[in-house]
C-alpha cells in the first residue's frame, strides 16, 4: 500500500532527493508515529502525514505529524530549542507548566526583556480557544530609550497586535507570526525575521512547556493560538482559568491588553 507521506519542496531541498525518495517509498519512514503537534498516534499508510524538519545551528531532526495538524515544512529553531524538541520527541523532556500555570520568565533574544507565559483556555462565542498570556516581570523600554516608561504595548501594536476592549471578541490573525508546538509541547512564539528572512523566536522556552490534553485538543481543532499581552502587574499569576479570564477582562477595561491570533508554526499567516 503506498504511504500517504508528504515531503515538501523545502524539506526535500534540505534532506536531498535520495533521502526524500526513500521516505516516500517507505524505506526510512516509520510504520507508526506520535504526531509532533498533537501527540496522538499516526500511521503513514492510513493517515495523510507531513514530514517536519527542525533545523538548528548544528543539528537537524526529522519528525512526523498529521497533515491536518501541520503541513510539511522546515522550522528553523535555536540549537537549544532543537535539543529540547529532541528530548520531547524521545520522551525525555521533563514536565513543565500546565494550563493555568505560569512558566518561569524567559529571556527574549537580545536580552532586552524578560517575559512570563501563562497557558489556558478562553471561552469565546461558546467555543474554547487555546491561549497564551504574555506579561513581563518589569517595564519594557523601547530599544535605545533611557526613559523609565513602559513601551511594551506600543511596541507590540507596531508589530500588528490589536488593543482589546472586549475579550468576548476573537483576536484577528497576525501574519508572519506563529506558535511552535512540537511533540505536543510549547517551544516558542515566532515572529518574522528582518528583511524578509525566516522566522525568529520572539519568545522561547528554556525547556519545552507541557500543556494539558484539553489545550492540545483545542489547538488541534482551531489550528491557531490566541496571544494576549499586558504590561507588568496587569495579570499576575492566576491559579485558575476563571480568575485568569477575570484578570484579562480587567486589563482590557483599563486599556492595558493587546492580542493577536497566530497559526501553528509553518502554516499560512493569513
Amino acid at each position: 500500500m503506498p504511504r500517504m507521506l508528504d515531503v515538501s519542496d523545502e524539506v526535500r531541498a534540505e534532506i536531498g532527493d535520495e533521502e526524500a525518495d526513500r521516505l516516500l517509498v517507505g524505506d526510512d519512514a516509520p510504520r507508526s508515529y506520535d504526531c509532533t503537534s498533537c501527540r496522538t498516534p499516526g500511521d503513514p499508510e492510513n493517515d495523510r502525514t507531513s514530514t517536519v524538519l527542525f533545523v538548528g545551528e548544528e543539528t537537524a531532526v526529522l519528525a512526523f505529524a498529521h497533515a491536518t495538524c501541520i503541513p510539511s515544512q522546515v522550522v528553523s529553531v535555536s540549537e537549544e530549542q532543537l535539543q529540547g524538541a529532541v528530548r520531547s520527541i524521545t520522551g525525555d523532556s521533563p514536565a513543565s507548566a500546565q494550563d493555568g500555570a505560569t512558566a518561569a520568565p524567559q529571556n527574549v533574544p537580545g536580552g532586552q526583556a524578560v517575559l512570563g507565559i501563562t497557558s489556558g483556555l478562553v471561552l469565546i462565542g461558546g467555543e474554547l480557544h487555546p491561549a497564551l498570556v504574555v506579561e513581563p516581570t518589569a517595564p519594557i523600554a523601547r530599544p535605545g530609550s533611557d526613559g523609565p516608561g513602559d513601551d511594551f504595548l506600543p511596541l507590540l501594536i507596531e508589530q500588528g497586535f490589536i488593543p482589546v476592549t472586549d475579550t468576548a471578541e476573537l483576536p484577528t490573525l497576525l501574519g508572519g507570526w506563529s506558535v511552535l508546538l512540537a511533540a505536543g509541547q510549547l517551544h516558542a512564539v515566532l515572529q518574522p525575521g528582518a528583511e524578509g528572512g525566516g522566522q525568529v523566536a520572539w519568545w522561547q522556552a528554556h525547556q519545552a512547556l507541557s500543556v494539558t490534553d484539553g489545550w492540545r485538543a483545542a489547538v488541534q481543532k482551531t489550528q491557531r493560538v490566541l496571544i494576549y499581552a499586558a504590561p507588568v502587574g496587569s495579570i499576575g499569576q492566576q491559579p485558575r482559568e476563571d480568575l485568569l479570564r477575570d484578570a484579562l477582562d480587567k486589563a482590557a477595561a483599563a486599556g492595558k491588553l493587546v492580542a493577536a491570533a497566530m497559526p501553528l508554526a509553518g502554516t499560512p499567516g493569513a
